[in-house]
């Protein structure tokens, strides 16, 4: 629970947008030059359309991309922004977003940034143009030109799936706490040369927030905490592979956490074909709770995220902002549940 002000209203640094008019003043070109090198780019030469977009970037101007009078009409559509659409994580968010909005009248726009927050950057500019009604991100962390654009903006802006400093409401998780959570599990089974395995944690940071968990725990115990970051995001295939890198690494190593369950099911059906005994062997651990690992032998050990829990949720505070009403708490943790499988 955040320790903010429930009744403190998001800081800005201006009540209003900023305009065509400031744009032309940072760049130093006249109005009509500026909308010139926004809308007709061929009608200036390059260097006049270059500083006219550092301008736009400088003072976080968003041209409102909705003509003539529907310029000042309430949309109802909201924009959700996240880094995949091909993760099941997400899409259970994404379903319970759509549910809940869906029952009030608005539609939802999805933006997927393939974990690019440069592209991030872009979709907010976009949807902010038409005119959403509200914004939803996946995480907290964005561009400084992205995030000066949300701070600016009039409208909602939610942040899911992490818990920490929002910009204006935040529903989600405590990522390090999860990896404390699970790394105290494997130390109370007995398990003492433990392996987190990862991948791409520069993308999916949130990973690397629940190695921190992992290494805090490992760590005041008197243990090493190792970590083997792994070249391609999660699947089955990137799990085989790591648990092969592990044992050639590590070949003492006694548990292995993962940082998603599609790494760790890929390390079960791997260790199964290579005639391997989980947990006798080498016990395995994810986090997500996705259905594939409750349905393998032995079923897998993790962490259960309320994803559909977490979209509602945070739903449900846009709604009340849109209709006027107070919203009393900023910031909500939805938790998370120890799901304890065979495989530990």
């Amino acid at each position: 629970m955040s320790n903010q002000d429930p009744s403190r209203t998001r800081r800005r640094r201006g009540s209003t947008q900023p305009t065509l008019k400031e744009v032309a003043a940072a760049a130093g070109v006249s109005s009509i030059t500026a909308s010139r090198a926004l809308n007709t780019p061929e009608r200036v030469n390059e260097e006049t359309r270059k500083r006219v977009l550092e301008a736009v970037d400088r003072v976080g101007y968003v041209p409102n991309l909705v003509a003539g009078s529907l310029a000042s009409a309430r949309s109802r559509f909201i924009a959700v922004i996240v880094p995949s659409l091909a993760n099941a994580v997400f899409i259970e968010v994404i379903r319970g977003l759509q549910a809940t909005f869906e029952a009030q009248g608005y539609q939802i726009l999805l933006g997927n940034t393939d974990y690019d927050i440069e592209r991030e950057h872009r979709l907010v500019r976009t949807f902010l143009g038409w005119s959403c009604s509200a914004l939803v991100t996946a995480g907290l962390r964005h561009t400084p030109a992205c995030r000066d654009l949300l701070e600016h903006c009039d409208k909602p802006v939610m942040e899911v799936m992490e818990l920490g400093e929002a910009l204006d409401l935040n529903v989600g998780l405590d990522h390090r706490e999860a990896g404390r959570c699970m790394a105290r599990h494997l130390l109370e089974r007995g398990y003492r040369r433990t392996v987190y395995v990862g991948a791409c944690l520069d993308k999916d940071y949130r990973a690397g927030l629940r190695f921190d968990g992992h290494r805090e725990v490992m760590e005041a115990d008197g243990r090493e905490a190792p970590l083997i970051e792994l070249d391609r995001l999660g699947s089955l295939e990137a799990g085989a592979a790591g648990l092969d890198r592990v044992r050639e690494a590590y070949p003492d190593t006694e548990a292995i956490h993962f940082a998603n369950d599609d790494l760790a099911a890929g390390a079960l059906l791997h260790g199964f074909r290579l005639g391997l005994k989980v947990p006798d062997e080498i016990a395995i651990a994810g986090f997500n709770g996705l259905a594939l690992g409750q349905h393998l032998t032995p079923r897998l050990t993790t962490i259960q995220s309320p994803r559909e829990t977490m979209g509602r949720q945070a739903a449900e505070q846009i709604l009340r902002r849109l209709d006027g009403k107070r919203v009393t708490r900023r910031q909500c943790n939805v938790g998370f549940e120890l799901l304890v499988g065979e495989s530990t």
